[in-house]
């Protein structure tokens, strides 16, 4: 899909515990001003009074009538049927809630609800990411393309998604892509969210300085003490960024394993790539031992840092080659590199999330 080329008119919702920011997309592009109305997430009507009026005004501020309504939701829900299950933010949602079903009779037209790791991906396999480093593929003349997609989110949590061929891969239960679930490599009897997220990194930082929890300074803060920019502890700073990537990447590797597709890392924390992304990718290329201490790869591809251009070149050419069909004069391009990549954000992850929400409503519509 050619997300700019698309002229019709999708509403899209940015819900979080506190704010509900209503906008409308066509092509890829905001074409109204943004609604932010409160959540009042503890009071199940007052929040679905303030989603109808939220879109409400905003198909006032539109140009011509939206074809659909997209967004990111938090789940447990039953995101095809448009169905919102219990949530933690949103107390008031409880019981089951038919959001989706309800917009539709309000405003006369599809609603689309998914989850906002889901979307993310989907918005960098639309627009970001996937088309980048395809393009980049077949600039450096190699055969090899990719159509496959797992992402994941760092910021308070640790979200996940994935796209396999185009289409987001939900899972029979709307649960697909919870890689937050997996183990903690580091502390195996805690899931791998507490070892990659934002409280992870304060977390290690405490440990390693010696000081409470509640004293460590945001990450923004020891992304600049990591670097030297600001004063602190700079070891400590720059070991919980690694062990951030160990973790991130422990948890990719499962991942990429059954997904075997390229990786992008978006979400709060992803500005400072350059602390983890090294482990990240260091951890995928680690090695398992054998009962006979042989060691074998993590993962059956080689995996490379899409960030670093001595990376990305090695990547890009491959091992490219020209084979003959036995018997024929015929020949065929053939890359023998199984490889996987990890790059970051290309949209950033707001944009990216509208953009796949935006996206997959135009693709349920169809032409």
């Amino acid at each position: 899909m050619n997300i700019h080329s698309e002229s019709r008119i999708v509403m899209t919702l940015d819900a979080g515990g506190t704010n509900l920011r209503f906008a409308a997309m066509r092509g890829g592009k905001p074409v109204t001003e943004t609604v932010s109305l409160p959540s009042n997430g503890d009071d199940l009507a007052k929040c679905l009074a303030n989603i109808v009026d939220g879109f409400t005004r905003v198909k006032a501020l539109c140009p011509e009538a939206p074809s659909a309504i997209s967004f990111a939701f938090p789940g447990p829900a039953d995101y095809p049927n448009g169905i919102i299950g219990d949530l933690g933010n949103l107390p008031g949602f409880r019981g089951g809630v038919a959001l989706g079903p309800m917009l539709e009779e309000k405003f006369g037209i599809p609603v689309f609800i998914n989850n906002d790791g889901d979307l993310f991906v989907y918005g960098e396999a639309i627009g970001g990411l996937l088309p980048h480093i395809n393009g980049l593929l077949e600039k450096a003349g190699s055969p090899k393309r990719y159509k496959n997609l797992f992402g994941v989110t760092l910021g308070t949590g640790f979200g996940g998604g994935i796209v396999r061929n185009g289409e987001i891969f939900i899972g029979d239960n709307s649960m697909a892509g919870e890689v937050w679930l997996l183990r903690n490599k580091l502390q195996p009897a805690m899931n791998a969210e507490e070892g990659a997220c934002i409280r992870a990194v304060r977390r290690t930082y405490a440990e390693q300085s010696g000081i409470p929890f509640d004293e460590v300074p945001e990450p923004k803060d020891l992304f600049e003490i990591a670097n030297g920019e600001k004063a602190g502890n700079q070891p400590a700073a720059l070991e919980a960024f690694r062990r951030l990537g160990e973790s991130v990447g422990d948890a990719l590797g499962s991942a990429l394993t059954l997904i075997d597709g390229l990786a992008v890392i978006g979400g709060g924390v992803s500005g400072a790539w350059p602390l983890f992304l090294p482990a990240v990718v260091g951890e995928l290329n680690g090695t398992y031992t054998g009962p006979d201490g042989n060691k074998f790869r993590r993962l059956a591809s080689a995996a490379f840092n899409l960030e670093d251009p001595a990376q990305l070149d090695i990547f890009l050419k491959g091992e490219k080659r020209i084979i003959k069909v036995p018997g024929s004069e015929r020949t065929l391009a053939y890359d023998p590199l199984q490889r996987v990549g990890v790059g970051m954000s290309r949209l950033g992850t707001s944009e990216a999330v509208a953009i796949g929400a935006c996206a997959f409503a135009l693709q349920k519509l169809g032409a």
